[in-house]
């Protein structure tokens, strides 16, 4: 309920982009309702986590399958950029060039992606 109220103050919006803790729970079942509601979900995969990676991975694999687009921040940001004649483009390739190290992600042993 509360996702939709916020919603509501927004207009007509075709699509969002969720995000945030425990994937298997929270960020799932609001992925599904919207998805149930005709709306374009698109998840971050570096930008969900789940105390035990199989319920991450699991809770992705789900998403994915009932109509959810799986995507990183850093595509997403550049999707949204849409091409280099952005004003934004510059600063926005800046910051994901000089990300730590530390933010790199690499497969996980169940497939999954981790940190």
């Amino acid at each position: 309920d509360e996702v939709n109220e916020h919603m509501a103050t927004l207009g007509d919006r075709p699509s969002v982009v969720l995000y945030g803790i425990e994937a298997h729970v929270c960020v799932q079942q609001t992925c599904l309702d919207l998805l149930q509601q005709g709306m374009e979900v698109h998840v971050l995969v570096d930008g969900v986590s789940s105390q035990r990676t199989i319920d991450r991975s699991v809770a992705l694999r789900r998403m994915e399958k009932a109509g959810a687009f799986m995507t990183t921040s850093e595509s997403l940001l550049f999707e949204l950029l849409n091409d280099s004649t952005n004003p934004n483009f510059k600063a926005i390739s800046k910051l994901v060039k000089d990300r730590p190290a530390s933010e790199e992600w690499t497969s996980g042993p169940d497939g999954g992606l981790m940190m």
